[in-house]
């Protein structure tokens, strides 16, 4: 313990002077090594069967020590040369017997002294203690590597040496062996440029934290290697902290005040999620509290060109202990991340700005505009819509547009107002004409103002514009849903998508008796309490069983806690299925998530099959997908029928409306009994005065009845899907840019990131959220709406002439970004 003190002090080149550093570094990897004959002695008891059976090659003599272990260099049968990392002899036992003798003295100094009494000193080294000890046990070693590693899969720079689990044990680790590379301690002879060196190093550790949520607690010199194109291979995971979802969403929430200069908000927030208050404790004091203001205010703004991560935590934890407060384990193990690693970012480049460069790191993930790219798009983007702009920033506008003008949580800078749309096209109040990708976020697949719409419409108008009393266009409507989905289904009609999960979640739970609704995690379902839970923004719980979590201020807590979240593509989901099956009334899944814009057929079917055996009600909500993909939704191409179907946008033709298409067996809790009694026990109530009102109906009739008598636009559109994302791909592949285009069926989305993560909550680590949002603005620039921080859809009306001017505006749009340093790693 007294030498990882020291390690972390050998980062600190500013505290000491040469000849002290010098002597702390030598803790980073010049620690004494077992002999050669120990080490061929222990290796060969503590070794499992199929390593001791492959390693054909082992060099006694230790190339590295540390205070745990010492790893060695050895070759296997398949001529694979490896790195074998042993764990000292007796090392386990001196540190658990090290650590029990700090916390029985701990425990001494609490009764013996009133002043240790104020600071629970005991209970916070019984947290820590745990992360000191697990360093001797090379298997849980190993499964942190394999992680890390696979959250860094694709990374541009960061290496992480593959493990080879089953050559693992408790005292022995095997992995990759790293020859190309210059050991951290000797940073000064990689040839790549220092400054950039050590911002890519600080940018590690900060993606480690804010992201991945598991990050390296031990990042110093003797744990990293460089190579002279500037690699960074991360070496070392005895000791790694972990962050909630909700520690991230915290620290992030914090960084943001700070950051904002918001000093009662930051407080709060640091108060709340990073300390431990003493026992009795009804508040944190408000002399303290301004206190810790101060040293915010200092540390993030008077201090904030000379930051010091050593200064802010050595003058937070004063206040606290002056409070009889405490941090958090989480944030104590983060703190000395930052700790660490700062001091030697701050050694390879001592010129470098640490809280500048975390500003950079910040801006590239957040949605909102940088000063400089505001200012740029304040003459090229709002000098050309003065109309827009000035509604806008009206602040006694009527109107609250969460959409467009007033976005949530993720504002528009630039929203377009729109006078007029055609075929592909759309022209904005201020004169300007843009080729759409926005396609209405779904519905006019056949592209704005199409004629077999416009002449329903017009029809339907003169006829009377029919609300709340039955009328032909929806029966009509209902007619061809039902047959598009086997013909022996019945409908009932909504007013949107959103509806249309509520209403078939009502079904379900009157047709079981049940009353919990499962969903996906990242899988939004419109904007009802329990359509947002857990789908964008935040996160909470383990992965393999998420705690359900509202996205909305207003949100019933009993519907949002009444609810399961689930991990798509997981079998362990299905396990979960079947756990509650006793109270689980419906599972809904958007069957191709919008967040990869795939489907899993295996999965569906084995989802379908488990609903069945549990009395589960199976939703697939298609109200992007439903007729857009293709006739009948992913269901059809899937080949996994659900009990009930959501639809919305196609189905309303461009006009508000939505659809619940399910089997008579479960839609029978949708119709009367003919008696009022039997009703009222056990019918649910799907009434609307406008749902199914014949303007609506007879638009989605129109569309779907030329989708199924023209099937060839399917195809048409699958071959333009194709033809723009190859030529997107091309160009960003040419112009050496880290994008990645994916599109199928219609929907496309491009993302700038090294990597696409499994689950909904990592999908913000490796993407560059600022990147995307300029993208919109930049392609704006050059002639196309492109949707900021949304899907991307084509229709019928797209032209292959409209395709070949967007992948025009795509290149040009790429360079000029590039020579705004947008991409630079």
């Amino acid at each position: 313990m007294y030498t990882k003190a020291g390690q972390i002090l050998g980062t600190q080149t500013g505290l000491f002077d040469s000849d002290a550093i010098t002597e702390f570094r030598a803790l980073f990897a010049d620690m004494p090594a077992m002999s050669p004959v120990e080490s061929t002695l222990l290796l060969g008891t503590a070794g499992n069967d199929e390593l001791n059976r492959r390693l054909v090659d082992f060099d006694p003599v230790a190339i590295a020590a540390g205070t745990v272990a010492q790893v060695h260099r050895g070759r296997l049968d398949t001529g694979q040369i490896v790195a074998v990392k042993i764990v000292k002899s007796g090392v386990r036992e001196r540190l658990v017997a090290s650590t029990q003798a700090t916390s029985a003295m701990l425990t001494t100094l609490q009764k013996l002294i009133p002043l240790a009494r104020s600071y629970d000193a005991v209970s916070h080294f019984a947290e820590l203690r745990p992360f000191l000890v697990d360093q001797c046990d090379m298997r849980i070693e190993a499964q942190r590597q394999g992680r890390v590693r696979e959250n860094f899969r694709a990374h541009p720079f960061v290496r992480v040496p593959e493990v080879y689990p089953e050559l693992c044990s408790e005292d022995v680790l095997v992995m990759e062996f790293i020859d190309d590379a210059i050991p951290g301690t000797e940073y000064d002879k990689c040839t790549y440029p220092r400054g950039e060196l050590a911002r890519r190093l600080q940018d590690i550790i900060y993606t480690m934290a804010f992201f991945h949520g598991e990050f390296h607690v031990d990042p110093h010199p003797g744990n990293v290697m460089f190579t002279d194109d500037g690699q960074i291979i991360m070496l070392d995971y005895g000791l790694v902290g972990t962050l909630s979802e909700d520690s991230k969403w915290n620290l992030a929430a914090f960084y943001y005040a700070c950051i904002h200069r918001e000093w009662d908000k930051a407080v709060e927030r640091f108060v709340e999620a990073f300390t431990v208050p003493p026992e009795g404790a009804t508040g944190f004091p408000d002399d303290r509290r301004d206190q810790l203001t101060a040293v915010l205010k200092y540390h993030f703004e008077d201090k904030s060109d000379s930051w010091s991560t050593m200064g802010f935590f050595d003058d937070a934890t004063k206040v606290l202990r002056a409070a009889n407060w405490r941090l958090t384990t989480e944030f104590t193990l983060l703190g000395l991340a930052f700790l660490t690693g700062e001091g030697f970012v701050s050694a390879v480049d001592p010129d470098i700005d640490v809280w500048a460069n975390a500003r950079k790191f910040t801006d590239r993930f957040s949605p909102f505009m940088s000063a400089e790219l505001k200012e740029l798009f304040d003459v090229e983007i709002a000098g050309h819509m003065p109309q827009a702009m000035a509604i806008k920033n009206d602040g006694e506008r009527a109107l609250i547009a969460q959409i467009h003008m007033d976005r949530y949580m993720l504002p528009s800078e630039y929203p377009l107002i729109v006078d007029t749309a055609e075929g592909s096209r759309i022209t904005d109040i201020d004169g300007n004409s843009y080729i759409d990708l926005s396609s209405g976020f779904g519905p006019h697949i056949l592209g704005y103002r199409p004629k077999p719409v416009v002449d329903a419409v017009e029809e339907a108008v003169r006829k009377g514009a029919v609300n709340a009393i039955g009328n032909r266009a929806e029966l009509e409507l209902a007619s061809i849903i039902a047959e598009a989905f086997g013909g022996d289904r019945n409908v009932v009609f909504t007013n949107s998508g959103t509806e249309s999960v509520l209403t078939a979640s009502r079904i379900a739970r009157a047709f079981t008796g049940k009353d919990v609704v499962g969903k996906f995690e990242g899988h939004y379902h419109g904007w009802s309490d329990q359509g947002m839970v857990s789908s964008w923004f935040r996160y909470s719980g383990d992965p393999k069983e998420p705690t359900p979590v509202s996205n909305s201020a207003g949100a019933q807590r009993g519907v949002v806690e009444n609810t399961l979240v689930f991990q798509y593509g997981a079998d362990y989901s299905l396990e979960r299925i079947r756990r509650h099956a006793a109270t689980l009334a419906a599972v809904v899944i958007e069957p191709m998530p919008s967040m990869n814009l795939d489907y899993d057929p295996e999965f569906l079917r084995k989802l379908r099959q488990v609903c069945d055996e549990c009395g589960v009600v199976l939703i697939f909500d298609e109200v992007v997908s439903g007729f857009r993909v293709t006739y009948g939704g992913v269901q059809t191409l899937a080949g996994v029928e659900p009990d009930l179907t959501c639809l919305g946008k196609i189905v309303g033709g461009g006009l508000p409306g939505g659809a619940v298409v399910g089997s008579g067996r479960v839609m029978q809790s949708a119709r009367t009994t003919n008696d009022p009694f039997e009703d009222f026990a056990t019918r649910a109530f799907c009434g609307g005065t406008t749902s199914g009102n014949s303007v609506s109906t007879a638009a989605g009739a129109a569309v779907l009845t030329y989708l199924r008598d023209n099937p060839a636009v399917y195809s048409e559109l699958d071959a333009k899907t194709d033809y723009l994302r190859e030529a997107l791909q091309k160009i960003a592949d040419e112009e050496e840019v880290g994008a990645q285009v994916r599109g199928k069926h219609t929907v496309f989305s491009i993302g700038f990131e090294y990597s696409k993560p499994a689950l909904a909550r990592d999908q913000a680590a490796g993407s560059h959220v600022k990147a995307m949002l300029a993208l919109a603005y930049y392609m704006r620039l050059n002639g196309v709406y492109l949707p900021e921080l949304h899907t991307i859809m084509l229709g019928d009306a797209h032209s292959y002439e409209d395709l070949d001017l967007v992948a025009a505006a795509f290149r040009k749009s790429i360079r000029e970004m590039k020579q705004q340093n947008f991409f630079s790693f």
